[in-house]
């Protein structure tokens, strides 16, 4: 196994125990979910909150939603394929938030310290995606599911996928109650009935 390999490993068994534990989390709780010696995880990484700053840029690494959008079959109507994305694009944004929030109610702090950062472990320094990047790619992953209707769209591609995105991320709020099939409903038809003059 490469040192990739390995530290890719040690991230996705350690995600689910920082979702529930935060950075409480133990390096022993993470090697015995890796099925491996704890003293293998600080060959991989230089402690551990270099293993959790590793899991925080692994759930907002968009690299995994990418292929569940370019997975949605194009030729089903546009209204199951936005679903589908919305569906998507809600599961990707609820398992960032759970990895921060835990993160965050348990006193680590995002980003690690001063001597971290200069030291070149920024994930962006190190080939990382950086927030607007990843907004660009999963605004084009969505446009590309639109493509098929481009020519009964209002506006142009971009924007309705622009659009679309601004929804999603909205959709997840406290309190939001319309089902995703009822919210892309709205999204493509509006919330007025057609052939009255308003």
């Amino acid at each position: 196994m490469s040192p990739e390999q390995r530290r890719a490993m040690i991230v996705q068994a350690a995600l689910p125990l920082i979702a529930q534990h935060g950075a409480a989390i133990t390096t022993q709780q993470i090697a015995r979910a890796a099925g491996i010696g704890e003293a293998t995880i600080f060959r991989a990484f230089a402690d551990k909150d270099a293993v959790l700053e590793a899991c925080m840029a692994e759930a907002a690494n968009p690299a995994g939603l990418l292929r569940e959008l370019a997975s949605i079959p194009l030729d089903q109507p546009l209204a199951d394929r936005l679903t589908e994305a919305l569906d998507a694009m809600r599961a990707h944004l609820d398992r960032m938030g759970a990895v921060a929030g835990a993160l965050m109610t348990s006193g680590h702090r995002a980003g690690g310290d001063d001597r971290r950062r200069e030291s070149g472990d920024d994930r962006r320094r190190e080939g990382g995606t950086g927030r607007a990047e990843s907004l660009g790619m999963v605004r084009e992953a969505v446009a590309e599911l639109l493509q098929p209707d481009q020519d009964t769209l209002r506006l142009p591609l971009d924007l309705v996928a622009e659009g679309f995105l601004a929804i999603s991320m909205a959709a997840g709020r406290a309190g939001a109650t319309l089902s995703h099939p009822d919210l892309v409903d709205l999204f493509l038809h509006g919330a007025l009935t057609g052939g009255s003059d308003h």
